[in-house]
C-alpha cells in the first residue's frame, strides 16, 4: 500500500496509459503465379505455325494483350503479343520476326477478343495484321460499373483477390533478347483475363448494363486511334516560359526538327532533347552553333551530336515572317474553352452550366462516371452551338453525328434537351 498522494511506480495512471491498440493488419492478396511452365518466345515461322494449330485447337474467347516500348521508341509498334486460349495455354509471340502475323489471325477464326485497355492496344495489334470481329474490354467494362480502380491489377483483386505486379510494365520491350522476369510478367497479364472477362460479364447484367458495354465494344471494332492533333508543338512542357511569337516560332520549329530526327532514329522525342532544353534554346536563340555547342544543355553527347540540326532550326525561327509566326493561342475548331464563355458567350455559358448539371445528375442516378455517360466535348458542343430548332429530335441527330452510342442518347436526350431549350435566370 502507498501513502495517500505517492504513486506507486509498479501502477500507471489510467490518463498516462497510450493507446497500444495495433493497427489493423491489412491482408495482403496472394501473388498471381503461372499456371503452366513460362512458354518460349515465338519467332520463327515453324513456332508460329505451331502456335496458330494450338489456338485453333483450343475453345472459348481469346485473351490478348501487347507491350510496346512507348518511353523508348517514336513508334507504338508492338514489340510482343501474348495471347492465352482455354485447352490451348498461354503464347508470347515476337511480332518483330515476322512480317505480319496474320496466321495468326486466320486462327482466331472470328472469335470473341478479350482485352484490357483496348484503346491502347488495337493500333499496334493492326499494324501486324491482327483485326478483331468481336471483343470485351475488361476495363471500359470496369468503368461502365462505376468501379472505383479498373487497371488490370486492380480488377484482378477487386474479382480474383490476387495481387497482379506491374513492375515492367514501363520497360524497354524493344530489348533482345526479352529477359524472362519479363515475360513472365507479360504472361501474366493474359493468365486470368478469361475468368475476369466472365465475373464482369456477370456484374454487368446485374447492373443492367450489358446492353451498354455491347455497344462499347463494337464502337471499338472501329477504332482508328485518337485524332491526329492541330499543332502538337504546343504540347512542349513548359511552354508558358516562350513568351512572345517569335520565341513559339522558335520552340515549333526545334520541336519539328526533334520530332524528325527521332521519328528517323525510331527513339522517343525525349531522348533526343528534353522539352526544357527546347525552351532554354528559345528563350536565349544562340547567335551561331559554337554559341549553341557552348549551352550547358549541350554538355551531353547526346543532344550535343544534333547541334546543326538545333541551330538550322533557330536560323528558320529567328527568319519566320512576321504573318506567319504562330499566335499566342492555339487555333481550335469548336467551341473555345469554358472559362472563356462567360465573356464571349453568356447564353451559351448557361446552357453548358445547365447542361452538365443534368449529365452529373443522370450519371449518378445510373451509377456511371460522368465522361462515360456522355463525352464531355460532346456537351460543350451542344451547349455552344445547338440546332436551329432544339427538340428531342435534332438533339439526338447532333449527339449521332459526333459519335454517341444510342444507349447513351437514349438516357440523355431528353433531360439534355430540356437544360439547352430553358430560359436563362434573370
Amino acid at each position: 500500500m502507498t501513502d495517500a498522494g505517492q504513486t506507486n511506480p509498479d501502477e500507471t495512471p489510467t490518463d498516462a496509459i497510450e493507446d497500444e491498440t495495433p493497427e489493423p493488419v491489412v491482408p495482403v492478396a496472394p501473388r498471381l503465379e503461372l499456371r503452366d511452365p513460362l512458354p518460349p518466345v515465338v519467332d520463327t515461322p515453324e513456332l508460329l505455325r505451331q502456335t496458330c494449330e494450338r489456338i485453333m485447337a483450343g475453345t472459348g474467347p481469346i485473351a490478348l494483350d501487347a507491350e510496346r516500348a512507348s518511353g523508348y521508341r517514336y513508334s507504338q509498334r508492338a514489340y510482343l503479343v501474348q495471347v492465352r486460349r482455354e485447352g490451348s495455354g498461354t503464347h508470347l509471340i515476337d511480332p518483330i520476326a515476322f512480317e505480319s502475323l496474320v496466321p495468326l489471325d486466320t486462327a482466331f477464326d472470328g472469335n470473341e477478343w478479350i482485352l484490357h485497355a483496348a484503346n491502347q492496344d488495337l493500333m499496334c495489334l493492326a499494324e501486324v495484321g491482327l483485326y478483331p470481329e468481336s471483343l470485351f474490354d475488361t476495363e471500359l467494362a470496369g468503368r461502365l460499373l462505376n468501379l472505383p480502380r479498373v487497371g488490370l491489377a486492380a480488377l484482378v483483386e477487386h474479382y480474383l483477390g490476387l495481387s497482379l505486379a506491374k513492375e515492367f510494365s514501363a520497360a524497354d520491350w524493344s530489348t533482345r533478347p526479352l529477359p524472362e522476369p519479363w515475360l513472365v510478367y507479360a504472361a501474366l497479364d493474359v493468365e486470368v483475363l478469361v475468368e475476369l472477362r466472365d465475373l464482369i460479364d456477370v456484374d454487368l447484367q446485374k447492373a443492367g448494363k450489358r446492353e451498354w458495354a455491347a455497344e462499347e465494344f463494337e464502337a471499338l471494332l472501329s477504332f482508328q486511334g485518337p485524332p491526329e492533333r492541330k499543332e502538337p508543338w504546343r504540347r512542349t512542357s513548359g511552354i508558358h516560359k516562350a513568351r512572345g511569337r517569335r520565341a513559339l516560332a522558335l520552340v515549333r520549329e526545334l520541336w519539328e526538327a526533334r520530332d524528325a530526327i527521332a521519328e528517323a532514329r525510331d527513339t522517343t522525342p525525349g531522348r533526343i532533347l528534353p522539352d526544357a532544353s527546347i525552351l532554354e534554346i528559345a528563350v536565349n536563340p544562340p547567335e551561331n552553333v559554337a554559341a549553341l555547342k557552348s549551352m550547358r544543355i549541350m554538355r551531353n553527347r547526346g543532344p550535343r551530336r544534333f547541334a546543326s540540326e538545333w541551330f538550322d532550326a533557330v536560323e528558320r525561327g529567328l527568319t519566320v515572317p512576321d504573318i506567319k509566326l504562330p499566335t499566342a493561342a492555339q487555333r481550335v475548331d469548336g467551341p473555345p474553352p469554358p472559362r472563356a464563355w462567360a465573356d464571349k458567350n453568356p447564353p451559351a455559358a448557361a446552357r453548358l452550366t445547365r447542361s452538365r448539371e443534368v449529365v452529373v445528375g443522370l450519371a449518378d442516378q445510373h451509377d456511371l462516371p460522368t465522361e462515360n455517360l456522355i463525352s464531355p466535348q460532346l456537351v460543350r458542343n451542344l451547349a455552344w452551338e445547338p440546332p436551329t430548332e432544339i427538340t428531342v429530335e435534332t438533339v439526338s441527330a447532333a449527339l449521332t453525328a459526333d459519335g454517341a452510342r444510342a444507349w447513351q442518347i437514349g438516357l440523355v436526350v431528353e433531360p439534355l434537351t430540356a437544360a439547352l431549350r430553358a430560359e436563362q435566370p434573370d
